[in-house]
């Protein structure tokens, strides 16, 4: 274990000491949690297996949960992946610096446990200044994964980063909350046709406009089979409360439960039509799917933070736009909703 630093940077022009200092942790095998557009990411040396074992340890990961490796630019992603197709230049050259993530057969620099063993690798280039400054600075590719215990809800603050993760982070660059709020678009470009491993908030629409066919993912393994992606576990982004999907919040409040001393279950309600039952604490939830992206998990960390038990959301629309957001809350919710 550590003793946690946290160090303020600029998010717009972080200071050259702070990234230095950074720059030194990871190069030395340690782990240092910074901000990604996205989420904060736990960042390790990705060509060295035992700082990506940290990560593991630290985030009590399962090993067949691969990572997603960041680099400063297209020509370090190349380097990293064993073929880079045409899509990839078109897809490279229209969304980086920014949240998509490519799937690729990997080179043999890519250690096993970055991967959960499979051939392929993960890669994509952030957009946000501190870790692009970052990443710049150390030199070196760096494994990254959301900053947080497995399974729970994902950080967009260092704060939650702290909460979380404790001394079990060496450093931690605070440079406010992330914009996007969600996880990237991850993209295989391993197969046949370019498939949607996990949605985020570029939508498939958005991919198709660039190179063509793309297809959705159909199923999640199960078990321990190796994830080709990030996020595919059954349960994840996950409060501590019970997140349930229902457009019937008065029937779901008033539905008689309790918690496990026997008191009446407190329940918070996430709604974008602002329709709430008198008496019940509500928080009205964006109309456009990027913006309700930017405060999910701000807010369920809040609601967590308050005590809640449970947290009652209203269904989001069945459209390209949403799945990221419809993802995310379908695997935070208990039980899984059908898809």
């Amino acid at each position: 274990m550590f003793r946690m630093n946290v160090l303020r940077v600029d998010p717009q022009r972080p200071e050259r000491a702070a990234l230095e200092r950074a720059a030194e942790v990871l190069r030395a095998g340690g782990l240092v949690a910074f901000p990604t557009e996205t989420v904060y990411g736990l960042g390790a040396h990705a060509l060295d297996p035992a700082a990506i074992e940290s990560i593991y340890r630290a985030k009590g990961r399962p090993s067949y949960n691969p990572l997603i490796v960041h680099v400063a630019d297209v020509g370090a992603a190349r380097r990293l992946a064993a073929g880079w197709p045409e899509a990839a230049e078109l897809l490279a050259a229209r969304f980086w610096p920014g949240p998509l993530t490519l799937v690729l057969p990997k080179s043999s620099e890519i250690p096993d446990a970055v991967s959960a063993g499979l051939p392929t690798v993960a890669l994509r280039v952030p957009a946000h200044p501190v870790a692009h400054a970052l990443l710049r600075t150390a030199g070196i590719p760096l494994a990254a994964p959301s900053a947080n215990r497995s399974t729970e809800i994902s950080p967009t603050t260092a704060e939650h980063v702290r909460r979380s993760l404790g001394d079990r982070v060496e450093l931690i660059l605070d440079g406010g909350p992330c914009p996007v709020g969600i996880e990237s678009t991850v993209l295989s470009l391993a197969g046949g046709v370019p498939t949607v491993l996990r949605p985020g908030t570029l939508s498939i629409d958005e991919l198709r406009a660039v190179i063509g066919d793309v297809e959705p993912v159909s199923a999640d393994p199960r078990g321990k089979a190796a994830r080709p992606s990030p996020g595919m576990m059954d349960r994840h982004y996950a409060p501590r409360a019970e997140v349930v999907i229902t457009a019937d919040f008065a029937a779901r409040i008033h539905d008689g439960r309790t918690t496990g001393d026997g008191a009446p279950s407190q329940a918070a309600v996430l709604s974008r039509s602002g329709a709430l039952p008198d008496g019940v604490h509500g928080v009205k939830m964006p109309s456009d799917a990027r913006e309700y992206a930017a405060r999910l998990y701000a807010v369920l960390h809040e609601l967590d933070e308050r005590g809640f038990d449970r947290i009652l959301v209203e269904p989001v629309p069945a459209t390209p736009e949403w799945a990221g957001v419809r993802d995310r809350l379908r695997r935070a919710a208990t039980p899984h909703p059908p898809e």
